[in-house]
């Protein structure tokens, strides 16, 4: 599939040492550095791109979220796709903006 997809991800991270929201900073770091679309919910990211980028990504994004001190993870994934058209997040937000 070579369409623009949207990806939400949601990583809840565990951790007896370190605070969760800062292993969350880090997957958004992530997401950030990795050039792609994206926005940032109070829930989940929403990352636009090709689903093999994203789900490329969304493996390192377990990795770093490990590194950074997770010792166990809930990590939820929706993906919206068309099989005619590029999904963008922007078509879906603008009448909010």
């Amino acid at each position: 599939m070579n369409k623009i997809v949207n990806v939400a991800i949601q990583v809840l991270p565990v951790s007896n040492t370190n605070n969760p929201y800062n292993i969350v900073d880090r997957a958004i770091e992530l997401i950030k550095d990795s050039g792609l679309n994206y926005k940032v919910c109070p829930f989940e990211t929403v990352i636009e791109g090709k689903l093999e980028e994203i789900l490329l990504l969304i493996s390192k994004i377990q990795e770093v979220c490990y590194s950074a001190g997770a010792e166990t993870m809930m990590t939820y994934i929706k993906i919206q796709s068309s099989a005619k058209n590029d999904v963008f997040i922007e078509d879906k937000m603008k009448k909010y903006n």
